[in-house]
């Protein structure tokens, strides 16, 4: 959707996973108001050339590439639109202005949702924790839970809705999805708090079983190769595998910690998208390897939007061989932007 002019009007901008989807609850939960909403699965990065503002108008944005959107966020703040930035990617170059207003970290133990509980004071922490755990932050969120005094069961009922979030999220079209993210979004900000929305709604239940299901369609094919420190997996062109790519890496990396993993899913035409993920256990070297074919993202979990088929191979052998780890050189880490 295209938002047109008017004065007066709050506009939210988020990205449809699960941390940026929880990174806006906490704020509406926090901040009640009839606002616009702009949102999209996964791969629409470019989410703010699709909002006109001006003067008057506040732009509230939550898990957005500023490095992909920078020409439009200055469109609107050079209407005179105010703007609110929470992010946890590199931005390269945040503009000085007096109607933006950022909060942006990128420490790779960090994600947008968190980045608002910590402004907002830990007010909705609950949700925070849904979208640290569909961000692949579990070890955080788990440490977070364990000092608010959350039973595990109540964890794992959390990491599941915020698996189950973020699995929504991936896939070409809306028809790859089970629900929109806006439709999600609005189920979701019926509630307070997340364990109340697991009593009373389907949904999340509805997306685990069918993640679960494409993950088991995944487990059934063989690695393409691998070695001792990485392993490398090619998907088909399909629905399942469309929705499947994003959870699978993040899977595959909580199962081997010690072993790099790249999911390869081929595309309409010629050639693949690409989620790569460092050895848990030594988090650095997926956005150099991703730069190099035309990716980016972050030092633990990368990507990259077209690997031509003919690149295959030459991918394939540097990532075999990389050097994983904190202390690797992060070469243009200022041009990161979000992760496929």
């Amino acid at each position: 959707m295209t938002v047109g002019p008017a004065v007066g009007r709050q506009i939210d901008v988020c990205n449809g996973d699960a941390d940026g989807l929880c990174a806006l609850l906490q704020w509406r939960l926090q901040q009640p108001a009839s606002a616009v909403l702009v949102t999209g699965l996964k791969r629409d990065i470019a989410l703010l050339e699709r909002v006109q503002a001006g003067p008057g108008d506040e732009v509230l944005v939550c898990d957005v590439s500023l490095q992909r959107n920078r020409a439009a966020l200055l469109r609107l703040l050079a209407a005179g639109a105010r703007v609110r930035y929470f992010d946890h990617h590199a931005p390269s170059d945040v503009p000085d202005h007096p109607n933006l207003e950022t909060h942006i970290d990128l420490d790779s133990q960090t994600c947008t949702s968190l980045l608002m509980d910590r402004y907002l004071g830990g007010a909705h922490r609950s949700w925070a924790l849904v979208g640290a755990y569909g961000d692949n932050l579990t070890g955080v969120a788990d440490a977070l839970a364990a000092q608010t005094g959350m039973t595990i069961q109540d964890r794992e009922r959390l990491r599941m809705l915020g698996e189950a979030i973020n699995y929504n999220a991936y896939g070409e079209e809306e028809s790859d999805v089970f629900i929109t993210p806006t439709r999600l979004y609005e189920t979701l900000l019926r509630y307070r708090d997340p364990l109340e929305l697991l009593q009373h709604e389907p949904i999340a239940q509805q997306l685990d079983g069918r993640r679960r299901e494409d993950l088991r369609r995944a487990a059934d094919l063989p690695p393409h190769c691998q070695n001792d420190r990485a392993r490398a997996i090619l998907l088909p062109d399909a629905g399942w595998s469309r929705r499947v790519i994003g959870c699978l890496a993040n899977e595959l990396a909580r199962a081997e910690p010690g072993r790099a993993h790249a999911v390869l899913k081929a595309v309409h035409g010629d050639g693949y998208v690409v989620s790569v993920r460092a050895p848990l256990v030594a988090a650095g070297g997926a956005r150099e390897l991703c730069r190099r074919f035309g990716g980016a993202g972050r030092a633990g979990a990368a990507g990259i939007d077209h690997l031509p088929a003919q690149e295959l191979d030459r991918f394939l052998e540097a990532f075999g061989a990389t050097r994983w780890g904190a202390a690797c050189r992060e070469a243009g880490a200022d041009q990161a932007i979000d992760i496929p």
